[in-house]
């Protein structure tokens, strides 16, 4: 356990706003008799990651100022987090692992903090009533190449870019979190002159000075922590409209924009395919963003749905568009389930990379590309793939049961994808299209459970789908699969390999549209 505590001085304001001068931070007390404060959980009881996330309030907004030096490439930053309380607070956490936390302030008051774990403690000087609306600025300092046990830092040759997915954007900022508790967010970046910063959502503004240049953006939807994407490096911002006017963005490394055109320019065509099926896509703005490095051992994976700008290893996008498509559907995908609609805990992974690989496999078969087994159609992977249900289960659990080791292998991808196969085969594909929109429709904005889902598969098809679709999302054995009395189940052997853990540098590449 590491532990320090620290009396502060207050922080700077993160937007233009002139610092209050405290010194001291007296004890926690409570305001009115007959009330009694105490400390915010330090948990949401996520079942596969339970010490992540915190109680006793929600962030209703973060606004992010990061400062970068090319010299020392470290990052000075605050972090303001609007949150509003859900009872009487006599201290509250954040999550954080990794940062330099030099001073914390609550509405403008010095207060003492702890760092415990990958908790920050703080105490403010007075009570947090139930209710209230509180302003908490942290000051802190970064270094993106620092050795952690797991970090949402993606280190590059000229600066770095951010993958928190699932439990590391702690490691970039404090924060709550949690996909259950999504905000808005607001992010200023400094770089030198010739650098580029870029985040989520939409420029609203650059400033110059002094040889170094603040890029500001805005993102006008709520976000999931784990979703933010920050980068900074020699980049050059390439626009084109998609359809119905939507504005398209790639952020692409200089000496790489060239070559990258190609995969860049498929993207309309995707939104055209995709919007038909899911409805108009769901932000503001969409966009690629290769990284700038070579390092294999960069982030382990392919490509990840960071809001509104899919981060990509920018040789996977060199190859030609049957190699790459199918992948860049699934990622696509991801803007609706697991952005639009984030999971509420991560036992509910099935539900973004289950959909991201059935309409990416869907776009592949439609276009004739065979799979990695040389498949060619729908029907054809979901045989092979229910073959191995059995074995899939006892090694990587039910679909909808992950733990922190076996979260991304192909339980999530692939087995996702065969409870919407087998849904499809009952309902019927019209009825099964009106699920979709309909779960997406009323979860926008928010995040959602497995259970939710079934409720809208129930409603939708007009009849009780929950034991079904329990069977196939938490069964030790395989269902039966409708339509297809002959698909046999594959015994499991006596013995199988455990999954690989999900720190190994593998663990997003379980998609079967790769």
């Amino acid at each position: 356990m590491r532990y320090r505590s620290r009396v502060t001085a207050p922080a700077a304001a993160l937007i233009g706003t002139a610092a209050v001068s405290v010194t001291t931070a007296p004890t926690a007390r409570a305001d009115a008799p007959g009330r009694t404060a105490t400390p915010g959980a330090e948990t949401v009881g996520d079942p596969v990651f339970p010490a992540l996330g915190n109680g006793g309030y929600r962030v209703t907004a973060y606004d992010l100022d990061l400062s970068y030096d090319s010299g020392t490439r470290r990052v000075d930053a605050t972090a303001r987090l609007t949150v509003e309380t859900l009872q009487d607070l006599s201290r509250l956490s954040l999550d954080c692992l990794g940062l330099d936390v030099r001073s914390v302030c609550v509405d403008g008051r010095s207060a003492t903090f702890d760092l415990v774990d990958e908790k920050l403690r703080i105490t403010p000087c007075r009570t947090l009533r139930d209710g209230r609306c509180v302003v908490i600025d942290v000051e802190y300092g970064a270094d993106p190449a620092k050795a952690l046990p797991h970090t949402g830092w993606v280190v590059t040759q000229d600066g770095f870019a951010t993958a928190g997915q699932p439990d590391s954007a702690h490691t970039v900022f404090p924060c709550n979190d949690h996909p259950s508790d999504k905000a808005r967010f607001t992010f200023r970046i400094t770089v030198p002159d010739g650098l580029v910063g870029v985040a989520n959502g939409t420029l609203v503004g650059t400033w110059c000075r002094d040889g170094r240049t603040t890029y500001a953006y805005r993102s006008r939807f709520p976000m999931a922590t784990e979703l933010v994407q920050i980068t900074v490096g020699d980049y050059v911002i390439k626009n084109r409209q998609g359809p119905h006017g939507l504005r398209l963005r790639d952020v692409v490394p200089t000496a790489r924009a060239a070559a990258l055109e190609p995969a860049l320019a498929l993207t309309p065509g995707l939104l055209e395919w995709l919007e038909p099926k899911l409805g108009a896509f769901p932000f503001e703005t969409y966009g690629l963003l290769p990284c700038n490095s070579d390092d294999p051992n960069a982030f382990g994976f392919t490509g990840l749905e960071t809001q509104t700008l899919t981060l990509y290893k920018p040789n996977f996008l060199l190859q030609e568009e049957k190699k790459i498509g199918s992948h860049m559907m699934h990622e696509l995908v991801h803007s609706y389930f697991g952005n639009m609609v984030s999971p509420a805990t991560w036992a509910d992974l099935w539900l973004n990379e289950g959909h991201a690989d059935f309409y990416g496999l869907l776009y592949r078969y439609e276009r004739g590309w065979a799979d990695s087994l040389g498949l060619t159609t729908m029907e054809a992977r979901m045989k092979d793939t229910y073959s191995r249900g059995d074995q899939w289960r006892k090694a990587s659990g039910p679909v909808a049961a992950p733990n922190a080791v076996n979260l991304f292998d192909s339980q999530r991808y692939l087995g996702g994808v065969l409870v919407l196969y087998a849904l499809r085969q009952v309902v019927g594909e019209d009825v099964f299209n009106a699920i979709e929109r309909t779960f997406l429709e009323r979860h926008r904005g928010s995040s959602a459970t497995t259970e939710d889902y079934i409720a809208v598969a129930s409603e939708v098809s007009g009849q009780d789908q929950s034991g079904f679709l329990r069977d196939w999302l938490y069964g030790t054995t395989t269902p039966r699969m409708p339509g297809h009395p002959d698909w046999t189940v594959t015994p499991v052997p006596p013995s199988l390999a455990a999954p690989h853990s999900r720190r190994d540098g593998q663990y997003h590449d379980a998609s079967a549209t790769l």
